[in-house]
């Protein structure tokens, strides 16, 4: 073997010998940003899911929430609703005022959504995104499993009146969900929820939600008042009032069509 062609040969072993340890280290960053990202992930999933066991029981339960809309120059409308839940898949909203519109139901399973009204013979279907009253959602009253409806993503930490905050975007896994994304401000020591900024498919602040008076509801301290205000027209927000908490059994046979037809 020449010389020549012998150096040649060193050569090309330092450049291949170079590729690889570059590729095995390249390997080795993607490999850590993954763990580091799903790490990243579990975590901002664990304080969405303590937030959600402070505003609502994981067992089964049934709360009456009053609802007062104030916009300008209108007359407060207040609206009273029984809400029956069980799990993050099953609900059942029913309005007990206004008279006029007692015994209609709305039932939940999963993120499908029907509305029962003793005037119609069968189930209209509904999304959670449409309006039920003022400022709320179908899917404020029927479906707040932020959890398992969004992708969380921590922000940043910020501290608020001398308490330590952490602001996570929540994105939607599907169209179907509520919001599309939500900016969510959860307190750091007790997973105690302060705020919420609601957003469009196009990034548009829709409203915000403000959690207060935090009190002991069905065995646990809850926030017990929503404040939803309209980002996009001044002076219009809806005050929900959370009383009567309680942990009842309720029968997987409850959430279904026929059953409601019982209850109109």
């Amino acid at each position: 073997m020449s010389r020549t062609y012998a150096k040649k040969l060193q050569r090309w072993a330092t450049v291949l010998g170079a590729a690889i340890a570059f590729s095995s280290q390249s390997f080795m960053a993607c490999a850590q940003d993954a763990a580091m990202a799903q790490a990243d992930e579990a975590y901002a999933r664990s304080i969405v899911e303590k937030a959600d066991q402070v505003r609502f029981p994981a067992e089964a339960f049934q709360v009456d929430i009053v609802i007062n809309t104030a916009q300008p120059e209108r007359a407060l409308e207040t609206r009273k609703y029984r809400v029956l839940s069980k799990g993050n898949e099953n609900t059942i909203v029913m309005i007990t005022e206004p008279a006029s519109e007692r015994g209609q139901i709305i039932l939940m399973k999963g993120r499908d959504l029907w509305v029962f009204m003793p005037e119609v013979s069968q189930p209209v279907r509904i999304s959670l995104a449409q309006r039920l009253t003022g400022q709320v959602a179908n899917g404020d009253l029927a479906r707040a499993n932020f959890a398992g409806d969004y992708n969380p993503k921590l922000l940043r930490s910020e501290t608020i009146d001398g308490e330590s905050y952490l602001v996570l975007e929540l994105a939607a896994v599907d169209r179907s969900v509520t919001y599309q994304k939500v900016v969510y401000w959860v307190n750091q020591k007790n997973s105690w929820p302060l705020k919420a900024e609601f957003y469009s498919l196009s990034n548009r602040l829709l409203k915000t939600c403000r959690y207060e008076n935090f009190r002991t509801l069905a065995g646990k301290v809850r926030p017990t008042r929503l404040v939803m205000e309209d980002a996009l027209r001044s002076g219009e927000k809806s005050v929900l009032e959370y009383s009567e908490m309680k942990l009842r059994a309720l029968d997987d046979k409850m959430f279904t069509k026929d059953y409601l037809k019982k209850l109109q």
